[in-house]
């Protein structure tokens, strides 16, 4: 709603969508966990080629898929007696703070740290036969770091020279333990994004009106 009042020369605001496939360090799980992300950014355009990266992921989890009895035992979780899979999940508020070059042919690189607040986190049980599905949650945030911290890189592409959409892909290794006094239990993550301005062909609009330019 009001992107066209954010944007200007010097930043660029829009919405970040995409997808990540996190794990975490020690666990034996055999799958990646595979999640929706959602947020909003800020691109800041400093001197030359050269930005700051930040924004909030409002809706993002990490965590593995696939756990196996041994990781089991380690969360405390007692199996069920039916047959199903086992997926830590933890959402956090993600924020990045990425330093950007911008190539001439529209490929960025970015690199910088990346902070994440716990707000929810559960180990979840399904199990789907012909008759009946299940589902059942272990909430389990208490033995989990409210806050996580690691470095992001990554790369992409500006689909339009100017006020375009953007795809990218970068890698987050995490630096803090992901369970309290559990030294190695560390997240890593994979994050497919799209970014979209909002606002900014209309703000460029108002500001080739303002000055007299015609199109």
């Amino acid at each position: 709603m009001f992107g066209d009042k954010l944007n200007s020369d010097g930043l660029e605001f829009g919405l970040e969508g995409g997808f990540n496939f996190s794990d975490i360090n020690t666990l034996e799980a055999n799958r990646r966990l595979a999640s929706l992300n959602l947020g909003f950014y800020f691109d800041f355009r400093l001197k030359n080629q050269w930005n700051i990266y930040t924004g909030v992921l409002v809706k993002a989890r990490l965590g593995d898929d696939r756990l196996s009895e041994n990781d089991l035992a380690f969360l405390g979780i007692t199996p069920k007696q039916e047959n199903g899979d086992y997926t830590q999940r933890i959402s956090y508020f993600v924020v990045p703070v990425l330093l950007k070059y911008n190539f001439k042919n529209r490929i960025y690189l970015e690199a910088g740290p990346q902070f994440g607040l716990m707000y929810d986190a559960f180990v979840e049980f399904n199990a789907d036969n012909s008759s009946t599905e299940t589902r059942i949650r272990d909430f389990n945030k208490d033995n989990i770091n409210k806050i996580d911290t690691g470095l992001t890189i990554g790369t992409g592409y500006k689909l339009r020279a100017t006020d375009g959409m953007t795809i990218g892909i970068k890698y987050y290794h995490g630096l803090t333990n992901v369970y309290k006094n559990v030294s190695g239990t560390n997240n890593n993550s994979i994050f497919l994004k799209l970014n979209i301005p909002i606002g900014a062909n209309k703000a460029k609009k108002s500001k080739d009106k303002s000055e007299g330019v015609t199109k």
